[in-house]
């Protein structure tokens, strides 16, 4: 085997994720250099491609959450972020829906936690001006939040990769980090596969690999096991809608056990989609099952009973990098710095799933507050 050439370098940031690139941004601002690592052959093409592409307003986390904090901060950067450079974006808003007694009596509970949030906008609506509002659907109470937006995720992560370059950052695909180690002078040695094999020396080592990165964690020697939660999948499908929604704002059932309920979000151009359900599984299979849509036209049809037979099409699906398992309550972001595991220079970031995307201008601020 050819010896692999050796290069030195300032700021690795492993994953060309939403948050990944967010992050490689942040550090080429501040004057770092900055080379962004990518196993895949182009940036975004994984959990970042594959998700409801929303804006969340942070109405669902706990208080104090990273989630939280995270995504109401990130939701005014990145609306700030799109204006500013006229990516597209559509504040469109959203209805959480109550389809029982129940379930109305959840949304004040969801309206609270919003307050506490400190998410701006949100209204109760009874059943008469829920209609009103939007005729088609069908429920005895609603909660209006009306900074819940649509994005186009392609087109901001194409910004956030420019940023970075025109800061002097490099992006390397196919590019694999096989192994690596702690050194004692605080520097990370990482053993690059792929395309140009190598071994870098970086000062700081930032691991934003989504569903890979506590895999990717375990294989960097000096950093304890202790550290590294256990990786678990939740796939969400999506399904698309052949005919044109009679909706002009997203629509949210109360949320359930590990996401947020089979949902319908728009894209820019106006067309519906639904989804995600929750399935945990083991592997990395996206293919979307049909026989699933005899599930999503029973959640859909409880908000919007007017849904036709035979109006569902299998559109995509995305997996959750969850650290927790179906059993267990949902987990918080975490952000591991050398505070956590004591290893100077690097940075995990775990569970990284919604709202990642919305959070991602703020979770490159933690990274950079992690490392002083």
């Amino acid at each position: 085997m050819a010896k692999r050439p050796c290069f030195d370098a300032d700021i690795v940031v492993a994953g060309a994720g939403v948050v990944g690139l967010a992050i490689a941004r942040a550090f080429a601002l501040a004057g770092r250099e900055v080379l962004i690592l990518e196993a895949e052959r182009a940036f975004g093409t994984i959990t970042s491609a594959r998700n409801s592409e929303v804006i969340h307003a942070g109405i669902y986390y706990p208080q104090g959450s990273l989630k939280a904090m995270c995504c109401t901060r990130g939701r005014r950067a990145l609306y700030t972020y799109l204006r500013e450079r006229r990516l597209p974006f559509r504040q469109c808003g959203k209805i959480i829906v109550a389809t029982n007694d129940a379930e109305r009596a959840e949304l004040e509970g969801i309206a609270a936690r919003a307050e506490a949030n400190g998410v701006e906008q949100m209204r109760p609506l009874d059943r008469k001006e829920m209609t009103r509002t939007e005729p088609a659907l069908v429920g005895t109470a609603g909660l209006l939040s009306a900074t819940t937006g649509i994005i186009d995720s392609h087109a901001y992560m194409r910004s956030l990769l420019g940023d970075a370059e025109d800061h002097g950052a490099a992006l390397a695909l196919e590019t694999v980090i096989e192994h690596g180690e702690s050194m004692a002078d605080g520097r990370t040695r990482l053993y690059c596969a792929g395309k140009e094999p190598c071994v870098l020396t970086a000062n700081v080592f930032i691991n934003s690999t989504g569903l890979d990165a506590p895999a990717l964690a375990c294989r960097i020697d000096g950093l304890g096991a202790a550290h590294i939660p256990h990786a678990y999948f939740a796939k969400g499908s999506y399904f698309t809608l052949t005919g044109r929604a009679p909706f002009g704002r997203l629509i949210y059932p109360v949320p359930i056990k590990g996401g947020l309920g089979v949902h319908l979000t728009l894209d820019l151009g106006g067309q519906a989609r639904f989804g995600p359900d929750v399935e945990w599984v083991t592997d990395r299979n996206y293919e979307v099952e049909k026989e699933r849509s005899d599930r999503f036209y029973a959640a859909v049809r409880k908000y919007w009973p007017a849904l036709e037979d035979g109006a569902l099409e299998p559109a995509y699906s995305g997996i959750r990098p969850k650290i927790v398992g179906p059993d267990e309550p949902n987990a918080d972001f975490v952000i591991s710095g050398p505070s956590t595991h004591g290893c100077d220079g690097q940075v995990h970031l775990f569970g990284i799933e919604s709202p990642g995307l919305t959070a991602s201008l703020a979770l490159a601020d933690r990274v950079l507050d992690a490392l002083g």
